[in-house]
């Protein structure tokens, strides 16, 4: 009790202007923050996997197992941060069984089965099946019974077999793709529909959620394929590293015209928010939107990846220019979303104050348990790679062409 009172003594001292009594606690806290981040992450990596498979850009070739697997590790973990928010994740199983299809919040259950099932799960499968079937039929006891399971007790190899994997991953590749966007895309709609908020109420809040998680998975994959290429002490393939550089700028370009777009829209509205919501930016978020969001996170990033397209650089020079390019980009990212989050919280309904968002270290909601989700992903990652291989050049990948 009197840590709970020193806590709120402390939040007071920096609460300025006037509060309501229940906007002085955030409701929305870190694990919050986490989830859209996450969720974009998934996006990002899958959307990235189609460009091989639907558009046929074959340079990414060497990062296409790599985002799949990606992907589906995030994946696992995106709804973790709702269910420990909320307290209770034994009764997230009522959503299916008790549905509401006029809660946009409701339909995550729905939204997140389908894409697990029927989009990454199928794809995986039909990428994997002739891989994992070789790798059955090269172990042995309890390691060949995994296999089996997971190719569904499948074993041919024939032309007529691959032919149908090929297939079926176009196909599934192909529904992916809206998917996706429905995936994040109904994260940006859940925050863009609440019309009481000035910060979040906005109609390109579910195009701005979208292009950002394309930046970031972009990114994200740019980071773990520089970083496992070196940790298996094999050549970075440049042509591959190029052409993501490529794609993550004009994915950035976009996401940052379309910001702009948002940012120019209010202002000219000017409604009666626009004065706390500016002082709001000016004090609470200055550091977070400002300096890491728009500076660190946007245009240093985006400005580095126009010279190295204008001008060619040594090799070594643009592998450092690029990884340290998708490192502020992550950190821009998640920015933007603690800035949606916690920022349409931090100004009262009366539009005449501020309050501010207090993280304790530790507890469900702590700093710890934020982080632990973070790492998480990438844990889930490591071991799926152990037993999916994610590079082109793995012996286990040397199964009939056609």
């Amino acid at each position: 009790m009197e840590k709970l009172i020193e806590h709120l003594y402390a939040v007071m001292k920096s609460v300025s202007g006037f509060i309501y009594p229940n906007e002085v606690e955030l409701h929305w806290g870190f694990l919050v923050v986490i989830y859209p981040y996450l969720t974009g992450l998934v996006a990002g990596a899958f959307i990235l996997a189609s460009l091989v498979k639907v558009f046929k850009v074959k340079a990414l070739q060497p990062t296409y197992r790599l985002s799949l697997l990606t992907a589906l590790a995030f994946l696992i973990v995106a709804p973790l941060p709702l269910l420990a928010h909320l307290g209770h994740p034994e009764r997230s199983i009522e959503i299916f069984f008790t549905p509401h299809f006029k809660s946009a919040m409701a339909m995550f259950g729905f939204v997140y089965a389908w894409y697990l099932m029927a989009v990454l799960l199928l794809e995986i499968y039909f990428e994997y099946r002739a891989t994992l079937v070789v790798q059955g039929n090269s172990s042995r006891g309890l390691k060949k019974l995994a296999y089996r399971l997971m190719t569904l007790w499948s074993t041919d190899l024939s032309e007529k077999a691959l032919n149908l994997d090929r297939k079926a991953v176009y196909f599934v590749t192909l529904l992916g793709i809206p998917s996706a966007f429905l995936l994040h895309g109904y994260v940006g709609f859940i925050f863009g529909s609440i019309k009481a908020n000035p910060w979040w109420s906005s109609v390109l809040m579910p195009v701005v959620f979208l292009f950002s998680a394309i930046v970031s998975g972009i990114a994200l994959v740019l980071i773990i394929y520089m970083i496992k290429s070196m940790y298996r002490w094999r050549p970075i393939d440049m042509k591959c590293l190029d052409r993501l550089a490529d794609f993550l700028l004009y994915a950035l370009i976009v996401d940052f015209s379309l910001e702009f777009l948002d940012f120019i829209h209010r202002l000219y509205q000017s409604e009666e928010s626009i004065g706390i919501l500016a002082h709001m930016i000016e004090d609470r978020l200055f550091v977070s939107l400002i300096i890491v969001q728009l500076l660190l996170g946007t245009l240093i990033p985006l400005v580095s990846l126009i010279i190295m397209k204008l001008k060619p650089l040594p090799d070594e020079l643009r592998k450092l220019i690029f990884f340290l390019s998708a490192v502020l980009i992550q950190a821009g990212i998640f920015s933007t979303r603690w800035n949606v989050v916690v920022g349409g919280q931090l100004f009262s309904k009366s539009y005449r104050g501020l309050t501010i968002y207090k993280m304790e270290l530790s507890g469900i909601e702590g700093l710890f348990m934020g982080l632990f989700l973070l790492v998480l992903p990438l844990v889930i990652l490591w071991i799926l790679t152990r037993f999916l291989p994610a590079w082109s050049d793995e012996p286990a990948l040397n199964t009939p062409k056609g």
